[in-house]
């Protein structure tokens, strides 16, 4: 990869990365994505997406995803897999360090978009993969029939509690306050199903096992900071995300949050380098909204390739 130098180099194969590749290799610019993990990002492991425009009743994460690589195919892009570690100018191009080589692009579109934050407590590293998990998706099939927990109290957390009610003997759906941030219509899901029980005011402040794995959680009660111990065999996380755009600290301007800043066109504080999605800060993040990210980043990468063009 090091000889080539490519017109642009988006980082990260969710929805925005796949919809800045759509419309920069529509473009015929000569672009790579690079994709860390899977291609198609966190809706790989989202069961139903009901809103997206044009589905009606939902249409399953992974298919929503794999139709987006379809129609990037009929482009032309091309794609690869690796880890970028870093990023630096040298003269007008941007040299990035991919799986400890470089490689080179006179534009760059960052999609690297989030991953699950953590509870920060006693015994969840060790537990996780053995009863403590981020992906309801992922693993509620692996809890058939037993008692787990979900912490959170957005859409995410509602979601998935309704989803683990479809393996779970019991579900109980921890908040650290006395009610739920999730829109109107999943909070009367989650009340109205039987499997479902709301454990208010509540953080977790321990995960307990053995050898076998996670047996039980401890329950702090955020108003009178009284601990009780719930025996459980799976926790699920559900309490937000943390952008992944740590290895950019000291090259790009981010928040405190490690989100990074960008103007309304997606543009960073290096020239030529933009952000699209949930790595850049924005109100809402949504797969619509990380669609309309890589759209404008991609027109607006164009136009400063055209600007050096003609410069």
């Amino acid at each position: 990869m090091s000889d080539k130098l490519y017109d642009v180099v988006i980082i990260g194969g969710g929805p925005a990365g796949l919809t800045a590749g759509l419309y920069s290799s529509r473009a015929r610019l000569k672009t790579l994505l690079i994709e860390k993990m899977i291609m198609g990002g966190q809706v790989m492991t989202t069961t139903k997406v009901e809103n997206y425009p044009g589905f009606p009743g939902g249409i399953d994460g992974p298919d929503l995803m794999i139709r987006f690589q379809e129609h990037c195919q009929e482009f032309g892009l091309e794609t690869t897999t690796g880890d970028v570690t870093g990023l630096r100018l040298d003269g007008g191009q941007k040299v990035l360090t991919v799986d400890g080589e470089e490689l080179r692009a006179r534009a760059v579109i960052i999609t690297t978009g989030a991953e699950p934050s953590k509870l920060g407590v006693p015994g969840e590293v060790e537990f996780t993969g053995r009863g403590v998990s981020y992906c309801a998706t992922c693993d509620g099939a692996f809890f058939r029939e037993q008692e787990i927990a979900i912490v959170g109290g957005g859409d995410t957390a509602a979601e998935e509690a309704l989803f683990l009610t479809r393996f779970a003997k019991k579900v109980y759906l921890v908040h650290r306050r006395d009610s739920l941030r999730a829109t109107k219509l999943l909070q009367d899901r989650v009340f109205a199903n039987d499997k479902i029980e709301m454990v208010w005011n509540s953080v977790v402040s321990e995960v307990k096992g053995d050898q076998s794995g996670m047996t039980s959680v401890d329950l702090r009660d955020t108003r009178t900071g009284e601990v009780r111990n719930l025996p459980l065999q799976g926790l699920f996380v559900a309490i937000g995300v943390t952008p992944k755009a740590h290895f950019l600290a000291g090259v790009l301007d981010l928040d405190t949050d490690g989100h990074i800043l960008t103007d309304a066109e997606c543009r960073t504080s290096m020239p030529g380098v933009f952000a699209a999605g949930d790595v850049r800060k924005k109100l809402l993040k949504q797969i619509a909204t990380a669609v309309g990210d890589g759209a404008v980043a991609a027109i607006v990468a164009e136009k400063y390739i055209d600007e050096l063009n003609n410069a």
